[in-house]
């Protein structure tokens, strides 16, 4: 292996779920960065389009497509128009997420569906879609969105910890049922990361308080800091590693 190259995404295809904004605007940057032509994926055009164009500016080649990835149609859609347009799919990186917080014994059907439509069902349609180009191709990298909170108990997050704790388990079965056909299936496990996701919860003092307390590296993480995990697992670095949740946690899950 050349050491020099093996991060280089030179050539590589792929897509990107949740990229018009927060980490996933930042993987699919970086992806642009070391080679890669990018599908930036989501339901805003108007943001998504605006990541394309910074990374069109920075020398970078990427394209929007729009879709809601709760929806097996619009995923089957989205990912036929990427295939016709770039002949093959070779990175899928599901960022697309939710986050809601409240009582588990007030918590609605309808806010229980969302969080787990979007992050478990919003990763699997992606992961079926793109896994049959792979298969067919025998080549792929695929990179889930996990977090600290698919490992730990907390207070108020039965939707969110409890569609995590899925996430981490379809990675590990789709990476044990897929690496035959060459295709890679992984996780990065964040913390709270500085996103529009999370920075509503993290005005209030009460939550930002405590999730610095829960954080040894003692601050929460900013976008481009899980662009290098991203890379690894998307590049040839990371042949060997398969059905891993790679933490980006500050430490969370250490202590």
């Amino acid at each position: 292996m050349d050491y020099k190259t093996m991060f280089s995404l030179k050539g590589k295809k792929a897509v990107v779920t949740g990229g018009t904004s927060g980490m996933g605007a930042a993987v699919a940057e970086g992806l642009a960065a070391f080679g890669g032509r990018v599908a930036v994926t989501g339901r805003n055009r108007e943001r998504g389009q605006t990541v394309v164009n910074r990374i069109r500016q920075s020398g970078g080649e990427a394209d929007f497509f729009s879709v809601e990835v709760t929806d097996p149609k619009s995923v089957e859609k989205m990912v036929e128009a990427v295939k016709d347009l770039y002949g093959r799919i070779d990175i899928l990186v599901n960022a697309a997420g939710v986050f809601r917080v409240g009582p588990c014994e007030s918590l609605s059907d309808e806010q229980w569906d969302e969080v787990i439509k979007t992050n478990l069902y919003g990763t699997f349609y992606p992961c079926r879609a793109v896994g049959r180009i792979m298969i067919e191709q025998k080549y792929g990298k695929i990179i889930n969105f996990s977090s600290t909170d698919a490992y730990l108990g907390v207070q108020n997050q039965c939707a969110y910890c409890a569609s995590k704790g899925a996430v981490n388990q379809l990675t590990r079965v789709l990476a044990v049922d897929w690496i035959k056909h060459g295709i890679n299936v992984n996780a990065i496990g964040p913390c709270d990361f500085a996103t529009p996701m999370i920075e509503p919860f993290l005005k209030t003092e009460e939550y930002r308080n405590w999730i610095l307390s829960a954080l040894p590296v003692g601050k929460v993480g900013q976008p481009p800091e899980i662009v290098g995990a991203a890379i690894y697992l998307a590049s040839e670095a990371s042949n060997m590693v398969v059905g891993h949740t790679l933490m980006v946690d500050g430490g969370r899950t250490v202590i």
